[in-house]
């Protein structure tokens, strides 16, 4: 698991810098958009970051817990960390389209990365058993 939060990690900082370079190239840096697409855009572009990062934190540092229990809810949170940095990306390129700053995807991402990284919180309370 540590292994594949690191290598993931790298891949969505690359994938960070990717949507970057679309932004700019395809977009000239936003800067003719309305506001409400570029807020869009750039807080995707963020979220995207954000995820990168804590996968390569996790990458880094994760050490498997003892228990069967505590194990699962590390699993869980890595597949939910993972779920969610999915989310954002489709997001990226799916929100900025919707009307009236509708985020489906990013609500759901914001979330799912939050309950994934209390489960990896949770896996740590206490002492181990």
């Amino acid at each position: 698991m540590k292994r594949f939060h690191l290598i993931f990690g790298i891949i969505i900082l690359v994938v960070f810098l990717l949507t970057g370079q679309y932004m700019d190239r395809f977009h000239d840096h936003l800067m003719y958009m309305a506001d409400g697409p570029r807020l869009l855009y750039r807080t995707r572009h963020i979220f995207i970051l954000m995820s990168g990062l804590l996968h390569v934190g996790l990458g880094t540092y994760l050490t498997l817990r003892l228990t069967t229990a505590r194990r699962t809810l590390q699993l869980i949170g890595s597949i939910l960390i993972t779920l969610a940095t999915l989310l954002f990306i489709v997001a990226f390129f799916y929100e900025p389209d919707l009307q009236d700053l509708h985020t489906p995807l990013s609500l759901a991402g914001t979330i799912t990365i939050a309950i994934g990284t209390l489960l990896h919180l949770f896996s740590g309370i206490g002492k181990a058993r």
